[in-house]
């Protein structure tokens, strides 16, 4: 009897922005590897995670919204890290929400038209359809947009569907040994994950418009001592944001930190004493070389 050869390959996670990538591939790998809120924009990096199984390692590819309007350097940066990630794909799963068709997501399929890669087509939120006999209408129409590998229903958040999507990956991926130890998630470092971690406090706590301009940065990590000692530095854009941060008398800055302790101290398996500063560099969002120093991906 012939023996299934093991496969590992890319697999990009792709959409517009806020479509639930993010929820999926941490729902798929079973472990927190990206942040996740409502607002959009929140991924801004290429996030690799890292799903092993008996016959396949699936690296998922984590990517930024593509976004139509680029008006500012950090969303053009954006724009070429999601194009990388599909140009290096083995497969994509183009993330839309079941439903509600965009021209932000016309756009995101004609860039995978262009990349020539296999596709699947994942109607995300399914569980929100009312009727549900209208996920057939939406899975027929994606059926007419292009000619899928796969169109599968599914939610990211329910776990709907997804045995039945990690079963249908591996084939389309080349033989291979797996390129990462078994007990690998990820390939990003605590540092990053600390940083994420508070980033996504920030946007969770602030108001709608102010997490787009401001992004953070650690600047010490030490896990010599009995605790793991990090100190970040939250980068605003403007004086007026600084504020808004800090709150009155510190208190939303002391909020934002504790929420950000607790879950690294989940996170790490170890107790953290977290410092927070925030600091202003004008425009640096519009700035490729102030990204750049800021830890942004430049494919």
């Amino acid at each position: 009897m012939t023996e299934t050869p093991y496969r590992c390959g890319f697999v990009a996670v792709v959409g517009r922005p806020n479509v639930g990538k993010s929820t999926l591939i941490n729902a798929l790998v079973g472990h927190k590897v990206s942040i996740v809120t409502a607002k959009p924009q929140t991924t801004r990096h290429r996030i690799l995670a890292v799903h092993s199984g008996d016959d396949a390692q699936i690296l998922f590819v984590d990517t930024p919204g593509l976004h139509r309007s680029a008006n500012k350097a950090m969303n053009r940066l954006m724009n070429r890290t999601a194009a990388a990630a599909l140009a290096d794909a083995d497969l994509i799963l183009f993330v839309s929400e079941a439903g509600r068709w965009k021209d932000e997501d016309a756009d995101v399929l004609a860039r995978i038209r262009e990349s020539g890669r296999p596709a699947f087509a994942l109607l995300n939120k399914v569980d929100a359809v009312k009727p549900r006999e209208a996920v057939l209408g939406a899975l027929a129409e994606m059926s007419d947009r292009h000619e899928f590998a796969e169109l599968i229903p599914i939610s990211a958040q329910k776990g709907d569907n997804l045995d039945e999507l990690l079963a249908a990956i591996p084939k389309w991926l080349p033989e291979s040994p797996p390129l990462f130890p078994e007990e690998m998630r990820t390939d990003r470092g605590k540092e990053f994950y600390a940083a994420e971690i508070i980033r996504e406090k920030l946007t969770l706590q602030l108001h709608q418009e102010l997490p787009y301009g401001l992004t953070v940065q650690i600047e010490r990590y030490d896990e010599a001592g009995e605790q793991i000692d990090i100190g970040a530095i939250i980068w605003v854009e403007r004086d007026s944001q600084k504020g808004i941060v800090v709150g009155r008398q510190g208190a939303k800055l002391k909020q934002i930190g504790r929420a950000a302790r607790l879950e690294l101290n989940e996170l790490l398996g170890r107790r953290v004493h977290l410092e927070l500063w925030v600091k202003v560099k004008q425009n640096w969002a519009d700035s490729e070389q102030d990204l750049r120093s800021l830890g942004f991906d430049s494919p």
